[in-house]
């Protein structure tokens, strides 16, 4: 039985030194961790199970019957997050480029079927140099296996991507596909075709950075959520974000000690708006005065810029949080936000996380570009998303509510579940020099003085109609409430919300306009 023993410690050794010393010292010297060093850092400590780790590929190959290696690319196993469960997949760059053959998506479908049946998010630690050419079609079948899986996981269990190295071709699909993304800086990079293939058939020049590194994806593509300074900080942010998150789509959220009292008083939040309408400021000021004290995790910080989302709390409970934010093109939808938004919300509605939304938006973005980029399409999937959702809708308008942009933000008419507005609010098909312009363009025509005439009517119609006390006679608004309340009057909101339970028509599945 000792011998026995020896051999199996012997093995498991030999498994966690992956590719070898030199080819360890080699990751190291780009400044990335190993696979095995990720998990330890990611899981709590002592709580990582793995499994497969003696399973080796079975191509017998362009030499590759003589370089068995145990795991074959890729560690897999669950653990402990602040001490919840949470599988775990993650390449080993050190064994064969941690490229994807036949065993190594097999191992990477089992962890991922059996956190589906278990209920549990999965994290996956990308750094690979994409398929294991060697095993030919098999490895692309492999990574048809794990896009399967990622669709049927999806809306089930969490899933998050991190990218720790390259992720090149039909690789970056199953990131794409995830919840979230996240991506370190120079030493990360996703792209379909790599800078030298680009330069081949466009003649385009360059880099790997400026064409799949974090910032590029984290602010230009949209196809990353974060962009982190470092491994550990990425590793970090994960855990964070699943601490928000419930186990699966059964589940509630969790919900923490509060350490917050909830009803402090949030005057500060309302002397941060402006009375003036076009005035910019920053609407995660407002956030912050009101979620629980430095609960706010912003998603997609640098992407759609003129929308904020991202996760907070409110007494201990998770909310998710959607903003205008009117000191980036005075926080009106356009293409790119329209999209940031949705997506959002529907990951929000499929874990049953509440949605708080704060409302500051002037319409729609103007202009041929977003027309003919299909502003159309692209807003209706926000006012989709927003209609089709089933979790608590909160809505508080701190300022303007115009148009169209007005029913998209979780207003009454598409499921809001409780309409509040400030006093500051104006709440109108257009602005008031708009509407003034079309009203009174025969008056404005025949005035002595134009100018004076039109600011007098645009002061009529501010004070007569772009205000909140319409839309509260006619019952869109239930509550023009205080700054000052609005902390708590939400939590007792959600509060009262947390039994919500709205049965949509049966149906296969919507057709979003995608």
């Amino acid at each position: 039985m000792d011998d026995r023993i020896d051999e199996l410690r012997a093995k498991r050794e030999e498994a966690r030194q992956g590719g070898g010393e030199a080819r360890i010292a080699k990751q190291h010297d780009k400044g990335k961790k190993t696979a095995r060093e990720r998990i330890d850092y990611f899981l709590d400590d002592g709580t990582f199970h793995e499994f497969d780790q003696f399973r080796t590929h079975r191509n017998h190959t362009f030499g590759m019957e003589e370089q068995q290696l145990l795991t074959d690319g890729v560690v897999t196993g669950y653990g402990e997050v602040n001490g919840r469960t949470a599988f775990v997949f993650a390449h080993d760059f050190t064994v064969f480029g941690g490229s994807l053959g036949e065993v190594f998506a097999e191992k990477i479908c089992k962890v991922m079927d059996k956190a589906m049946e278990v209920g549990a998010p999965i994290v996956g630690l990308n750094d690979s140099a994409g398929a294991r050419i060697q095993e030919g079609v098999g490895s692309l079948g492999g990574f048809g296996e794990i896009f399967q899986r990622n669709v049927d996981a999806s809306g089930v269990i969490p899933q998050i991507s991190g990218i720790f190295g390259p992720c090149a071709g039909g690789a970056v699909y199953s990131p794409a596909i995830t919840d979230f993304v996240f991506m370190v800086k120079e030493t990360s990079h996703m792209f379909i075709t790599g800078p030298d293939v680009v330069e081949t058939v466009t003649g385009e020049e360059v880099s790997f950075e400026e064409l799949g590194g974090a910032v590029t994806h984290a602010s230009t593509s949209g196809s990353a959520h974060f962009a982190e300074a470092s491994e550990e900080e990425a590793l970090d942010n994960i855990a964070r974000l699943l601490s928000y998150l419930p186990q699966n789509n059964v589940e509630d959220p969790p919900r923490i000690d509060p350490w917050d009292d909830p009803d402090r008083d949030t005057t500060a939040a309302g002397e941060i708006v402006p009375d003036a309408p076009k005035k910019p400021y920053d609407s995660t000021t407002v956030i912050d005065e009101i979620v629980d004290e430095g609960s706010f995790f912003e998603v997609h910080e640098d992407f759609a810029k003129n929308l904020v989302v991202g996760f907070a709390r409110l007494d201990g409970r998770s909310v998710g949080i959607v903003a205008n934010q009117p000191r980036v093109n005075a926080g009106t939808l356009d293409i790119e936000a329209s999209e940031k938004g949705a997506r959002f919300v529907r990951f929000c509605d499929a874990f049953n996380i509440p949605i708080v939304t704060f409302e500051d938006v002037p319409g729609f973005m103007p202009g041929t570009d977003q027309e003919h980029g299909g502003i159309i399409r692209h807003g209706a999937k926000l006012l989709y998303a927003y209609a089709e959702a089933t979790v608590p809708l909160l809505t508080v308008i701190t300022r303007k509510a115009y148009g169209g942009a007005y029913c998209v933000m979780a207003s009454k008419h598409i499921g809001g579940d409780v309409n509040y507005a400030w006093p500051t609010a104006e709440i109108a098909v257009m602005g008031p020099k708009g509407a003034v312009n079309i009203l009174y363009r025969e008056e404005l025509a025949d005035a002595d003085d134009t100018e004076a005439r039109r600011q007098e009517l645009i002061d009529e119609y501010r004070e007569e109609f772009a205000n909140p006390y319409t839309a509260a006679d006619r019952g869109f608004i239930d509550d023009v409430i205080e700054p000052a309340e609005t902390r708590t009057r939400l939590i007792d909101d959600l509060e009262m919300l947390l039994s919500k339970r709205e049965e949509k028509p049966s149906k296969k599945h919507g057709n979003i306009p995608i």
